[in-house]
């Protein structure tokens, strides 16, 4: 069970970075600087259903660090983990009495909230808050975007992950 469980980690981690990989090669197309979709929460979203809160946070975290060292810097290491913990935080505590679409929506805003706390700590200014206007609306529609496809992964791979958990091999 424990390498079952590990196998799917390492996969869902590894196809959380390949997104974030992909998200970070789309050029800025919104009008608003570091807007982005959060194709990473897709896989969030999976595993928080799929594998629990635990799975989901650490998955979430492992890809942030892996995402920093590889393609990143110190500055998006804080950032990104700050969006990162929040998000997963929320997402959980929603988990039990909201939809999935609902859970992404609130993860994506929180995710925002979180690395605007880290701008203002590194601005020393409670200004950049204004920028959460922006990304408020960001946050939502990316957040049902993601929210409506992840919620679609999650019913197509309850069966199958939970045959894999217990051993059936005919997937």
């Amino acid at each position: 069970m424990k390498t079952r469980k590990a196998a799917l980690y390492g996969m869902l981690t590894a196809l959380a970075l390949l997104m974030s990989y992909v998200e970070a090669q789309v050029p800025a197309f919104f009008a608003v600087p570091g807007m982005k979709l959060g194709l990473v929460n897709i896989v969030v979203l999976a595993a928080l259903y799929l594998l629990g809160p635990q799975a989901a946070l650490v998955i979430s975290l492992l890809r942030v660090f892996l995402a920093a060292a590889m393609f990143g810097n110190g500055m998006s290491l804080y950032f990104s983990a700050a969006g990162a913990l929040l998000s997963g935080l929320v997402m959980i505590l929603l988990k039990l009495k909201f939809h999935r679409v609902t859970v992404s929506i609130a993860g994506g805003i929180a995710h925002n909230i979180g690395q605007i706390l880290v701008a203002m700590i590194v601005m020393e200014t409670g200004m950049v808050a204004w920028y959460l206007v922006a990304l408020w609306f960001s946050g939502l529609a990316s957040g049902a975007l993601i929210g409506i496809l992840g919620n679609e992964l999650v019913k197509r791979l309850e069966g199958p992950v939970t045959r894999f958990m217990k051993g059936d091999e005919s997937l």
